[in-house]
């Protein structure tokens, strides 16, 4: 293996890395996005990145991407025209839901709209009992009407979704036998496929979900394929999965909902890659992009992962990165609520026509317009000096939307608008780290995206964070996420057994089941013997209780002398997450986990030796405002190139160093060192990083 290209699709730049396996070295570059057919930007950046540097397509042996097509698909409301076919009674399920409102004490805001009408909502004639045996057996006929009625309306994907399918999917099995013979073309999803889990409504919604976008993802994924080996590169692509694992092109068409949140995943992973580097193994992820901020916590080196939770106001029951993300970008927009109040986000200005300073036609006031009012950017240019900044037109924005409207000056509405994204930001980190019983000053910052360098300072200093890790090549640092993941799958079964020793044999027995299909999914992806791993999971909860918690467990453990063991592991967590636990209460396992591992070729980060007595001369300097201090002024502010920084070499604030993919700002009294492997690491409150 030679090259290695991970591609990042933003919603503003779309980020391309290249690794040198033999030498080392990594490359990196940015071209704008289309998002009208996400694979042109990719092929453009992959093609513009070797054409650059030389290297002939056909020593490319590795290729993954990060893709929004699924997440756009929801947001833009574009997937395909569905049907639903239901357990008889049941056809409103997906509507009903939960019968939670959004927003609990907004009485205005409106569930959204389900993505299958109600006159594509069948009922089948069938019924199981709740433990999986047969109460009605499938009405064949009625079944055939219904998929004939789909046929007719014009339905290019059918979802299946049974009562306790998860228990015996037989009835489903025979309906997909059923549509695939009298419409062969459809695209099916049935719920014993995608989530063979109890929970009916999470089971029906997510189901749902993967055939809304199956269609559209079909089309994508081929058209991307095409476009690769028209290009003629000798390798098919793999795609990020929302779990941190990539995964063939065919098996992410098969399960496109495992896509949802796929490219914030993939930094996510890289920044536990550098955990194990660094030695820092508690981290807050903070990517900041031109869009929106994602931000994720690590702790002892493990992303933590959310079985369930909410793409774009739809329930998807899939293991994901828990990963939360809120409007605030480079490109979101400033704006004046009715009372007159600051607001910034969530609407973007995106790559076309970006913030006012592109000179791309914005004219309202963004995040970048601030900061480049402010001189945090460079006035001559960013991406290297190919994309200018027109200053005087983001100074217009400001004036004609915020100050014209309300009595701040200039100054005071730039600086309103980092403090109140800053604020935005802030709350985003509380909700992935307070408010689940953790101490961010326990964990270090790790900043990237394109826009995270400019505010990390000040969010760190804000949450008590003492240390900040800005990777190498922060603005493409997702592309090198895709580099050092691995293949990954994830089953489950589901049965509620008492936590006795009787139960163990049942246990066992899903384990073993699971790690067959495992075996056989990464026989398909061609992943050795040796380089394959089973990583086992049980959700336990207390009998009554709504919700589960989800333990470790290795298979020695699964005998009656590992009980005690997996039991207090529960009770630990519970009274980590709840404050208590009943050690005498009634403990029942409710479902069983998987994940099937395929170990792949990875990227390395080469070590360099520091020089601690070098001393750093800046290339230029220039006046900065700074609000973040004591003394809210202009500082003459030292600018320093990334490039020129070596390990051992140390700064203190005020200053700036940019580089192609980012800028960070080092606030002043901030101190800053270049570690090993020439991250930034900046001290929040001036001491020793």
């Amino acid at each position: 293996m030679r090259y290695m290209v991970g591609v990042d699709v933003g919603g503003t730049f779309t980020d391309v890395t290249l690794i040198d396996t033999r030498s080392g070295e990594i490359l990196n570059h940015k071209v704008p996005s289309t998002p009208d057919d996400p694979s042109r930007a990719i092929m453009n950046g992959v093609e513009q990145i070797l054409q650059m540097n030389g290297v002939p397509v056909s020593d490319v042996r590795y290729l993954a991407h990060g893709t929004t097509v699924a997440t756009n698909s929801l947001i833009e409301r574009k997937g395909a025209l569905t049907g639903l076919l239901v357990t008889e009674g049941f056809r409103d399920l997906l509507e009903i839901g939960r019968q939670t409102r959004p927003g609990l004490y907004d009485l205005f805001k409106e569930k959204p709209e389900p993505i299958i009408p109600g006159h594509l909502r069948l009922e089948v004639a069938e019924r199981l009992y709740a433990d999986g045996s047969v109460r009605k057996p499938l009405d064949k006929q009625r079944l055939r009407e219904a998929v004939e009625q789909l046929k007719a309306e014009g339905a290019q994907a059918i979802a299946v979704c049974f009562l306790f399918s998860y228990l015996n999917p037989e009835h489903e099995k025979q309906a997909v036998e059923e549509i695939r013979s009298l419409f062969p073309e459809v695209y099916v999803s049935a719920s014993h496929q995608v989530v063979p889990e109890f929970r009916e409504y999470a089971r029906l919604s997510t189901t749902t979900l993967n055939a809304y976008l199956g269609p559209v993802m079909r089309t994508y994924m081929e058209n991307f394929q095409q476009s690769v080996r028209q290009a003629g590169i000798p390798v098919d692509p793999y795609i990020t999965q929302s779990n941190g694992g990539i995964i063939s092109i065919q098996e992410s068409v098969s399960n496109p909902v495992r896509t949802a949140v796929s490219g914030p995943a993939a930094g996510v992973v890289a920044a536990a890659h550098l955990a194990e580097l660094t030695g820092y193994k508690n981290m807050i992820t903070f990517d900041m992009g031109g869009t929106s901020a994602d931000f994720c916590l690590i702790e002892n080196g493990e992303p933590k992962i959310s079985m369930e939770r909410e793409v774009e106001g739809f329930v998807a029951r899939i293991p994901m990165l828990d990963i939360h993300a809120c409007g605030a970008g480079g490109g979101s927009i400033a704006w004046l609520d009715a009372g007159g109040a600051l607001k910034v986000g969530p609407e973007s200005a995106g790559s076309m026509p970006g913030p006012a300073a592109y000179g791309r036609g914005g004219t309202k006031p963004t995040v970048t317009d601030a900061n480049t009012i402010l001189g945090r950017l460079n006035p001559e240019g960013i991406l290297g000096g190919r994309m200018a900044l027109d200053v005087d037109a983001s100074k217009r924005a400001v004036q004609e939307h915020l100050c014209d409207r309300t009595s701040l000056s200039l100054m005071e509405a730039t600086m309103g608008i980092l403090s109140v994204v800053n604020a935005n930001m802030t709350r985003a980190i509380r909700l992935i780290s307070v408010e689940k019983g953790y101490d961010p000053r326990e964990f270090t910052l790790v900043s990237f995206g394109g826009g995270g360098g400019l505010h990390c300072g000040a969010l760190a200093r804000e949450l008590g964070i003492p240390r900040i890790l800005v990777p190498p090549s922060p603005g493409t640092f997702c592309s090198l996420g895709l580099l050092v993941t691995d293949v990954r799958s994830d089953y489950v079964r589901s049965s509620q057994l008492e936590s006795h020793a009787g139960s163990i044999q049942a246990i066992r027995g899903f384990f073993s089941e699971m790690e067959q299909e495992g075996a056989a999914m990464l026989e398909k992806e061609g992943i050795p013997e040796p380089q394959r791993k089973y990583v086992l999971g049980l959700d336990l909860r207390f009998k009554g209780q709504n919700y589960e918690l989800t333990v470790p467990v290795e298979w020695q453990e699964l005998d009656e002398a590992g009980l005690p063991a997996i039991l207090e592991r529960f009770h630990e967590q519970h009274e980590k997450n709840y404050g208590y636990s009943n050690r005498t209460g009634t403990v029942e396992f409710v479902n069983y986990r998987v994940t099937a591992l395929g170990e792949l070729p990875k990227a390395t980060l080469s070590r360099m030796d520091g020089n601690a007595q070098r001393s750093v001369e800046p290339l230029s300097h220039r006046d900065v405002y700074f609000s973040e201090t004591d003394r809210p002024d202009y500082y003459r502010t030292a600018i320093y190139q990334r490039s020129e920084l070596l390990p051992g070499d140390r700064l203190t604030g005020p200053a700036i160093i940019e580089q192609m993919d980012s800028t960070i700002l080092l606030l002043p009294e901030q101190t800053l060192h270049v570690d090993e492997y020439r991250n930034l690491v900046i001290s929040t409150f001036g001491e020793e990083a």
